[in-house]
């Protein structure tokens, strides 16, 4: 049987545990981007549940972030 030389053989192992490595870490991101989805969800989720809280309280208003003054939203006639 015929084989290739060691250093060709270790270099080509290294490769491979570069690559295993690289998947490895790959699917430890798309696990924790998956968790972060869905953190953003449910705070997305919290958040427009808290917004119709403050629209019944208030009415349709647009509120300054920084300072916590509002404004009412006019709406128009679409008559």
């Amino acid at each position: 049987m015929s084989k290739i030389k060691k250093e060709e053989l270790e270099s080509l192992q290294e490769s491979q545990k570069k690559f295993a490595a690289i998947k490895h870490d790959l699917g430890q991101l798309e696990v924790q981007k998956h968790g972060l989805l869905h953190l953003w969800a449910s705070i997305q989720e919290e958040e427009n549940k808290f917004k119709k809280e403050l629209e019944e309280k208030y009415g349709k208003i647009n509120i300054n972030l920084e300072d916590g003054s509002y404004e009412e939203i006019k709406e128009e006639n679409k008559s």
